[in-house]
This record gives structure tokens, sequence and C-alpha cells, in this order.
């Protein structure tokens, strides 16, 4: 896959706690240099909108944690889109699914995304779930009507492997997203069955692909 293939398939991503207006612009410019997409932190996208009209933009609804109340999430996502917020992604409660309050997480999700015009990504934060979890969360996140299943917020002990990727894939198309950091890692993700590439090392992802 050359570089004009891979490029809008990464969300190139800035979401640490101590993330400036000027790390977002970065993070944009880039992003419209290259072709790719963004995903950056609800207080931003305002200013993101009208900062790069072009890029589209992701962000993130209940993060890192996904422990919010569902009515929170419901109104961070609304306001999210309303702002300029093209897609999001949003962390489902990881507590929920391991005590198997599986109709609460799909009600949860699928409020959110009845409530919002724009596709939601549904982090399920794979480090954190069995194999049999992972597939509750992904059946919940498909009975939802989500569009897409994400691995990580990169805030756990561990991001995206081939394996989960391919058992997400059998639900819903898959963000590969923590610790993909170049081109044959995120080539390997695709190659499982992601759609899409999260990471902040777009660059050097793109850098590695073919001209």
């Amino acid at each position: 896959m050359d570089r004009a293939e891979l490029a809008p398939l990464i969300d190139h991503t800035v979401l640490g706690p101590e993330t400036t207006i000027a790390d977002v612009e970065d993070v944009l410019d880039d992003a419209a240099d290259h072709g790719m997409n963004a995903c950056i932190p609800p207080y931003a996208v305002d200013h993101a909108a009208d900062y790069a009209p072009e890029v589209t933009l992701a962000t993130v609804i209940g993060f890192p944690h996904g422990q919010n109340a569902p009515e929170v999430k419901h109104r961070e996502g609304v306001l999210a889109w309303k702002a300029g917020a093209d897609e999001l992604d949003v962390v489902l409660n990881v507590a929920h699914v391991k005590a198997g309050r599986l109709e609460d997480v799909e009600d949860e999700l699928a409020e959110l995304v009845a409530a919002v015009p724009i596709p939601v990504k549904v982090i399920i934060e794979t480090a954190l779930l069995t194999d049999a979890e992972k597939h509750d969360a992904c059946e919940a996140a498909r009975e939802a009507d989500a569009a897409m299943v994400k691995t990580s917020t990169g805030f756990a002990e561990g991001g995206a492997i081939v394996a989960d990727v391919e058992l997400m894939s059998e639900y819903l198309p898959v963000k590969a997203s923590g610790g993909v950091g170049s081109y044959d890692e995120a080539m390997a993700m695709l190659e499982a069955g992601a759609e899409r590439i999260g990471a902040s090392s777009g660059i050097e992802i793109l850098e590695g692909a073919p001209e």
C-alpha cells in the first residue's frame, strides 16, 4: 500500500493530558499536509473545525476510562458533534462488560449512536478484557449500531495486536489503535482486518510506506 492509499486510513492522534491547542494545530497541520484524519481532545474540536475544515475530525467521548454516567457521555457526544466533530470514539464501560451487564452497555451505546448523525466508534480496551469479554463487547457495539470497534485508548497497558483485530473484525470494521508506530505494524493490522489505524506516529507510519 503506498502513501496516498494509506494516509486516509490513519487517524493522526494527540490525546495526552497535557495536549495544548498548539499541539492540536501541529497534528492538524500534519494531517492536512499528508491527507490523514485527526483525533483530538473534545475541548479543541470547535477550534480545530475552524482551523482545519478540510481535515476529518474524530474526538473521544468518556475518555479514557468509560465510566462516566450515560447521560454525560450522551451530552458530551452531542456537544462534540455540534462543535464540528465528524466522528466520535467512545469508551464503553469496561466494568459493565466484566460484570456481565451487557444490556446496560448496549443501551448506553445505542442512545449515543441515535443522538448524533455521525459515525460512532466504540473503544473496547482489549488489554483489560478476556477473549470472551471482547466478543461480548463487540456484540454490544454491533447491536447498538456502532460504525466501528476500536482496540484501545492507549492509556491501558497494551494496545492493538493482530489476534484482537481478527476477533473484532468478525463483528464490525476495526480501528487498530495503541502502539502502532511503523508502516510494518500498520500493515499487519490492516492485513488482519483493520480498516483504520489510530496513532500518534502517523508521519512515521507514512514515511515507511512506498511512494
